[in-house]
């Protein structure tokens, strides 16, 4: 039988029925749940770029901490060395060392004379 062209043979292809109310329902529900997963991909991507620059910005900080800690403990280290060759070099010559030390009471004796610095902080009000 040969192949005719009137529509009796169209209604043997699948068509899907007209959208129903339901279904137009259902398709915007669908399309609003997509826009707003989408915002809320987008923030959530905004977000961790912004955590990101902050962590940058933060370790940046931290090296530049870091590097002015090391510098500072290398002049210290410097400073260390240099008053321990002033002190090496002062020990043969100190008659505080040479001599024997004085005994406790001259130490630890009170002295009525002596009056507090009156600039001191320690005995300001």
């Amino acid at each position: 039988m040969p192949h005719s062209s009137d529509s009796s043979d169209s209604s043997s292809f699948s068509q899907s029925p007209p959208p129903s109310k339901q279904d137009s329902s259902d398709d915007m529900r669908k399309v609003q749940r997509r826009e707003k997963n989408r915002i809320a991909a987008q923030k959530s991507r905004l977000r961790q770029t912004q955590k990101a620059d902050t962590l940058h910005l933060e370790s940046e900080d931290l090296e530049r901490q870091n590097a002015a800690l090391r510098r500072e403990i290398k002049q210290l280290t410097e400073e260390m060395k240099h008053f321990a060759s002033m002190l090496s070099s002062h020990e043969p010559l100190c008659s505080i060392l040479t001599c024997p030390p004085p005994p406790p009471e001259v130490l630890y004796a009170t002295h009525s004379f002596h009056q507090p610095h009156i600039s001191s902080p320690r005995f300001q009000h």
